[in-house]
């Protein structure tokens, strides 16, 4: 889901993106790899960027279509024409909020690459608190049958199936386009034949009364009047589906609160994502349901409360 701070700012701080781009040539000749990663650093730091130098190197490393790693034995190389017209477009779109990770079209998540594009939501380091617990749960059975509702990229059923490998995975999105990143990455990391992809709403395309150990799902959870407020890169470029959930950012969860027990084996566990400030709310959800055991809340690596968990009652 979303994140609650500033990659990039869309105010230009000092001269323009476009007046500002690196000459041709410095003083004492071409730019090599230290130099240009210098210059852009310091030029995302400009306009915003809480972590200019690895935002650098990510898009330089693309640029050279090369690991990241390798920039660091590469500082006094010359870059090509072809490779600094590159460079120069991709620090445009940076400094006008375009994400990183729809620049370079991956992005790392629990130690796994994804592809990503702007169909789907950009794995965030707070969901895997989610799926280390999915996780953890999961591997406490030799089988265990996982429900990803909302998958987007694919991110969290991936990693389940990567980790758990006697699981088997249902994935659901209302997105075609989504589902489409998800088998994508799905085959990438060589589990699609331990993941089933289905297009609808929530539990829709579920079949007769099939049930699951495990549900997990992050869902759209920002407020409608939250939207105005996101940062740039995510208000402009992220899919608006994923995230907006009506007045209080519940909407989707109080549904899927409400039809989860009649998909969970007796004594399966379903686990959600959400904001902070939701946790109370959610809470009072699951209890006010009636068909789950008290439910209990995680924190994140940062100490925020992040996920709920519950229980369906025998």
């Amino acid at each position: 889901m979303f994140l609650p701070y500033r990659l990039i700012s869309t105010q230009t701080v000092g001269a323009s993106p476009l007046s500002s781009q690196p000459p041709e040539k410095t003083a004492d000749g071409a730019w090599t790899v230290g130099r240009i990663i210098d210059w852009t650093t310091a030029h995302l730091k400009k306009h915003g960027s809480e972590s200019p130098r690895l935002e650098a190197e990510i898009l330089l490393a693309h640029a050279r279509q090369c690991p990241r790693i390798q920039l660091y034995v590469q500082y006094n190389e010359l870059l090509t024409d072809d490779q600094r017209t590159v460079m120069r477009d991709l620090v445009k779109r940076r400094a006008q909020a375009e994400p990183v990770a729809y620049l370079v079209g991956h992005r790392e998540f629990f130690a796994l690459d994804f592809r990503v594009t702007p169909d789907v939501l950009i794995p965030r380091p707070e969901t895997e608190t989610l799926v280390l617990q999915l996780i953890t749960a999961a591997k406490s059975s030799p089988n265990p049958r996982i429900l990803d509702i909302g998958t987007g990229s694919g991110c969290i059923a991936v990693a389940a199936a990567v980790n758990v490998p006697g699981a088997s995975v249902t994935a659901v999105d209302i997105s075609p386009q989504a589902l489409e990143i998800a088998n994508d990455n799905a085959h990438r990391h060589s589990v699609a034949g331990r993941i089933r992809l289905l297009e609808g709403d929530l539990f829709g395309p579920l079949a007769g009364e099939e049930q699951f150990d495990l549900i997990v799902s992050n869902p759209p959870y920002v407020a409608d009047g939250e939207m105005a407020t996101l940062p740039a890169d995510i208000r402009l470029h992220e899919p608006h589906l994923a995230l907006k959930a009506g007045p209080q950012g519940l909407d989707v969860i109080a549904r899927l609160i409400s039809q989860a027990a009649a998909r969970l084996a007796p004594r399966g566990a379903i686990f959600v994502e959400l904001s902070p400030e939701q946790a109370d709310a959610v809470t009072g959800l699951f209890n006010d349901s009636g068909q789950f055991e008290p439910p209990r809340t995680i924190k994140d690596s940062s100490g925020r409360e992040r996920v709920v968990t519950a229980r369906r009652k025998s």
